[in-house]
């Protein structure tokens, strides 16, 4: 099996679909000729042509809307938001139309537009390429959202993303995009959209998260581990529909908690986490739950080292929890 890291996964996918399915095509800024912005679309346009890989003006609300109109047509788009930072112009079209075709058409029209768009931060890309805008599109009825924090991940949930009819925004970490790495299968294969999954099991501690943070919160149970703290890791993989039964299970389990992301604390999806699992199992928990995100502030540049959540930060968090 071979080893691959975010970008190539995202890119072997796109290739088994394109392959796959004659009505699939791509769109975006330089995604063409160039391979976009990070590579994840090299070497698609050489293979299946100007017609069904090409650029765009620069125009985000272009872009999707003619992606919309695309998909309504019987296709199978893909657009690329080179960085998520720019996907706003295009908000109305994604908020007001792409997720509301299929209510207002009484299931009649279905628009499976799949939106790859790269998050956060870690490449020093400042506050105009560093947001993590997540909680805007979850807080959005008939979209899917979705973060891989691995390349596994990555291209099983792409695929299994762009075989469903709903539309999706597929949210990629670029600050691990080329820093994970892992086997994955040369071939076809899925991973269930709205299912987390357990990557660390423990005991006392329960870690949730997603995309980029994951990996973060690893580290934070890892030297947890080394003072005697047994932490349970759940990367939630789908944001929305998020997988509430595996993060109630841990959460049972452990009786504490701690919500990561990079996002802005304030009305981060990280909030409606707390609440979920406060509707639901307020009884078993020892302890409030903590949460560990970006602040209140626009992305700063020199300072992001900052900004981001680490493994101190987290482990901070896991303490709090630990001696209320």
């Amino acid at each position: 099996m071979p080893t691959m890291n975010i970008i190539q996964a995202v890119n072997s996918a796109l290739h088994i679909e394109m392959d796959r399915v004659p009505e699939t095509v791509i769109l975006g800024e330089d995604v063409g000729k160039f391979g976009g912005v990070f590579r994840a679309t090299s070497g698609l346009q050489e293979k299946f042509g100007e017609e069904r890989v090409f650029d765009t003006p620069l125009s985000e609300a272009g872009i999707i809307g003619t992606a919309i109109g695309m998909a309504l047509y019987g296709m199978r788009p893909i657009p690329e938001i080179q960085f998520a930072d720019f996907i706003f112009p295009a908000f109305d079209q994604i908020v007001n139309e792409l997720a509301k075709f299929r209510y207002r058409s009484g299931g009649q029209y279905p628009c499976p537009v799949v939106i790859r768009t790269p998050y956060g931060g870690g490449i020093r890309g400042g506050h105009y390429h560093s947001q993590s805008p997540e909680a805007l599109f979850i807080h959005t009825p008939g979209l899917k959202v979705v973060t891989p924090s691995n390349p596994y991940d990555a291209k099983g949930l792409l695929l299994a993303c762009l075989r469903q009819n709903d539309p999706v925004l597929f949210m990629e970490p670029k600050r691990i995009y080329r820093a994970s790495r892992g086997e994955v299968p040369e071939g076809d294969f899925e991973v269930e959209i709205g299912k987390a999954k357990v990557t660390t099991p423990g005991e006392q501690v329960t870690l949730l998260s997603y995309g980029g943070m994951v990996t973060i919160c690893e580290e934070a149970a890892k030297k947890a581990s080394e003072i005697g703290i047994s932490c349970e890791v759940v990367d939630l993989r789908t944001l929305l529909p998020f997988d509430i039964e595996t993060i109630l299970e841990s959460v049972k389990k452990t009786g504490r908690a701690v919500v990561v992301h990079e996002a802005p604390k304030t009305c981060g999806f990280g909030a409606e986490l707390v609440a979920s699992i406060c509707e639901r199992a307020l009884e078993h928990l020892e302890a409030p739950i903590q949460r560990v995100a970006g602040f209140d502030t626009p992305f700063p540049y020199s300072l992001e080292h900052e900004y981001l959540p680490n493994a101190d930060r987290v482990l901070g968090a896991i303490r709090k929890t630990l001696e209320w």
